[in-house]
C-alpha cells in the first residue's frame, strides 16, 4: 500500500507525464505541417516553373515523406504520403502519377526506410535528417527512397520500356538533383536538435 505522498507523487507524475507528451506531440503535428506548406510552395513556386530539361523533374515535397517520424503508425504514414501525391496531382493537373509514387514511397519507407535509420535499435527519431542519426546515414536513407519514388514516378509516365536507357539516365538523373536540393535544404535550413 502506498502512502498519501508517494501516491500523489505518482499521480502528478503521469498527469504532468501526459500533459508533456501530448505538448511535444503537437508540437511535432505542427512543425510537419509548416514543413509541407513551406516544401509545398517551394515546388509549386520554384521548382515547377524551372525548366532545365524535360528529363528533370525535381520534387522536394518527397522531403516531407522522408523527414516524418520514425514512430509514425503504418496507415497514417500511407495515408499522408497518398494525399500529398494527391495534392500534387491536382495542383499540377497530373493523371495520378504523383499519387502512386509518393503511396510507394510510403510503402518503402516502412519496409526498408526505417530500418536503414534505426539499425534495428529501439530509438525513435522525431525528425529523420542529415544530423539525426547522421549524415551517412540519412544519405543512404534518402537515396533508396528517392530510387523507388523515381522509378515508381516515371515508369508510370512514360508507361513503356521502349528506350530502357533513357529512363535509366532519367530515374538517375532526378534521384541525383533532388537528392542534392535536399541536402542544400537540410544543411540550411534544419537545425541540428539538442540533445
Amino acid at each position: 500500500m502506498r502512502h498519501g505522498c508517494e501516491a500523489y507523487y505518482d499521480r502528478e507524475k503521469t498527469k504532468y507525464g501526459i500533459k508533456k507528451h501530448n505538448i511535444r506531440v503537437k508540437n511535432i503535428v505542427f512543425q510537419n505541417i509548416v514543413r509541407f506548406v513551406v516544401l509545398f510552395l517551394f515546388q509549386m513556386i520554384v521548382l515547377n516553373n524551372i525548366t532545365l530539361s524535360s528529363l528533370i523533374v525535381p520534387n522536394i515535397c518527397v522531403l516531407f515523406i522522408l523527414m516524418l517520424p520514425t514512430n509514425m503508425s503504418r496507415i497514417p504514414l500511407l495515408l499522408v504520403s497518398f494525399a500529398t501525391g494527391l495534392l500534387l496531382d491536382i495542383t499540377t493537373n497530373m493523371l495520378g502519377f504523383q499519387t502512386f509514387a509518393f503511396t510507394m514511397l510510403g510503402m518503402a519507407r516502412l519496409l526498408i526506410g526505417d530500418r536503414i535509420l534505426l539499425r534495428n535499435e529501439p530509438i525513435v527519431i522525431a525528425r529523420p535528417s542529415i544530423h539525426a542519426p547522421n549524415f551517412q546515414l540519412f544519405s543512404i536513407y534518402s537515396l533508396i527512397l528517392l530510387l523507388v519514388f523515381y522509378i515508381s514516378y516515371i515508369l508510370v509516365e512514360s508507361f513503356s520500356f521502349h528506350n530502357i536507357w533513357h529512363l535509366l539516365f532519367s530515374i538517375l538523373l532526378n534521384v541525383l538533383i533532388t537528392w542534392i536540393i535536399i541536402i542544400l535544404y537540410q544543411a540550411f535550413f534544419v537545425r541540428e536538435e539538442q540533445q
